[in-house]
């Protein structure tokens, strides 16, 4: 999935050479690997399991149990709300570093996720925004910080580090792909509501017995963070406390930072012009370090080109969320053989088509060794594949005048997508620690979240024009953002040749 964690920059702790934690778990890695696996496939699950019915929540009438927004206000929260996560991510990685640790990050992350989740359990809007705000900061302390104890669980020559990645990776899919399935029965499944309503309880408010899974699914993450704690307690410490004490002033400033920059996202919604200014300033950036005499700056320039594409591919991919959510909910015939499933499983499709397509692009660059394109060049194929979904589904838009259509466009909306994913997150961080000049790589990871943060609120804004009631606006809609990306795709194309002199050598 796209919101798969990225390893930071923090050296790992000193690892102890204790045969037993090193080679007890999953396919003879360490044993802390089966911690952080299920760990983190809990977290996905209640993050994903939220995710796939936020917006459906929102904008269903208050009569049936939800928030009665409009599309548009939905589409803002959304942004809002998944920006947050990983804009929050940096300050998450800065407390652990400089104050707790990533070990305790995690468990008082995942404390907070879960709060955040049983918060919105209670159906009022107050609660409902108090519960997003909770997961967004436990997950901007959870998401960085497990990736980190992954990494330190290996000596750096450690040949089984990027299996051990791998299988962490495919922990993420299995709790993204179970989440929608589960959660969205419980929100939108006839059997269940009917179910509860014997029980005696109001079956409108089946949305909150989905949010409440959510959290239980955190819970279960918890409880298996702590009952195999040992497996972890050579790795993830907190730093040692020197003569200057801990740094408030800078933790301070990266905070304020952090939210002057969600609140500034958030006025976008209102005033446009912050956005086109926001990309005025990194082309300014980019064209500053480019024509400078040393080679760290032209490479800072190399991040910055790579940074705005993927800002460009996330403000398509992370739509799934939000207006092809709708889409899929409203417009698509969601029935197999008759049966009725509910809408929210379309957010499984992304990871069930990660698990089935991981393997072969890690066999196709294996292959393909020094011959596989560049890292610019699998970018620029990244938004071809991303924009070529937003194509796809144009004659869907069309096919809506006739009625629901079939669930054939979304899977292969889903799949192109999958496609651009493979071409650019994983490249995209490989890349970034490779550019990274050593003394800055912090830095530039946290670029790269910011990247995700930016896309993810431009999603929002964008999928505030999805209409759905008309055929030629869904048609509109599509297409204009194919075009837009079909833009960027020949431009950064065009970039290549001057990107690949600007990494100055790194491939």
């Amino acid at each position: 999935m796209s919101s798969a964690p990225a390893p930071r920059s923090a050296a790992p702790d000193p690892i102890v050479p204790l045969d037993p934690l090193h080679t007890g778990g999953l396919g003879g890695h360490p044993r802390g690997l089966t911690t952080l696996f299920f760990t983190e496939m809990w977290e996905r699950f209640s993050y994903y399991g939220m995710r796939a019915l936020l917006v459906l929540f929102m904008t269903t009438a208050a009569a049936q149990g939800g928030l009665q927004f409009t599309d548009r206000q939905a589409a803002a929260v959304y942004g809002t709300y998944t920006m947050s996560v990983y804009l929050l991510c940096i300050l998450g990685g800065f407390i652990a570093d400089n104050f707790i640790g990533s070990r305790k990050a995690v468990l008082w992350g995942g404390i907070t996720i879960a709060c955040g989740h049983f918060t919105m359990a209670i159906h009022s809007s107050v609660t409902f925004f108090i519960g997003l705000g909770l997961v967004a900061i436990g997950t901007g302390l959870l998401k960085p910080n497990i990736s980190t104890m992954v990494g330190s669980l290996y000596q750096p020559t450690d040949e089984r580090r990027d299996a051990g990645f791998s299988i962490f990776y495919m922990g993420i899919n299995i709790g993204a792909l179970t989440a929608s399935i589960v959660c969205g029965f419980l929100a939108q499944n006839a059997w269940f509501k009917n179910l509860i309503a014997g029980w005696g309880f109001d079956p409108t408010k089946s949305w909150h017995w989905a949010f409440a899974a959510a959290g239980f699914g955190m819970t279960f993450g918890l409880i298996t963070y702590l009952r195999r704690a040992p497996t972890l307690a050579h790795v993830g410490h907190a730093p040692a406390l020197n003569a200057d004490g801990r740094p408030w002033g800078k933790l301070a400033l990266v905070a304020l930072c952090s939210l002057a920059l969600i609140g500034i996202m958030y006025l976008s919604d209102q005033h446009r012009w912050i956005v086109i200014a926001l990309f005025g300033l990194q082309v300014a950036s980019v064209l500053f370090f480019a024509f400078r005499p040393n080679v760290e700056s032209r490479r800072i320039a190399a991040i910055l080109i790579l940074f705005i594409a993927a800002q460009v591919f996330w403000a398509i991919f992370e739509q799934a969320g939000s207006s092809i959510s709708l889409f899929a909910d409203r417009l698509t015939d969601n029935r197999i053989f008759g049966w009725q499933f509910p809408s929210a499983w379309w957010q499984s499709i992304n990871a069930a088509w990660v698990i089935l397509l991981a393997p072969i692009f890690a066999w196709l660059w294996t292959r393909l060794g020094s011959k596989q394109p560049s890292s610019p060049l699998k970018f620029t194929l990244g938004l071809l594949f991303v924009g070529l979904s937003f194509l796809w589904m144009i004659p869907a838009a069309r096919l809506t005048a006739e009625g629901k259509v079939s669930p054939i466009w979304l899977l292969g909306l889903f799949l192109l997508q999958t496609i651009g994913e493979m071409l650019l997150s994983p490249v995209g961080l490989s890349t970034m620690t490779k550019l990274a000049p050593a003394r800055l790589l912090g830095v530039v990871m946290g670029i790269w979240f910011l990247a995700a943060a930016l896309g993810n609120k431009l999603a929002g804004v964008l999928a505030g024009e999805f209409n759905s009631s008309s055929p030629a606006s869904i048609a509109s809609f599509f297409l204009h953002q194919a075009l837009w990306v079909g833009g960027a795709t020949v431009v950064l194309l065009a970039l290549v040749p001057w990107v690949k002199k600007l990494m100055g050598g790194v491939r």
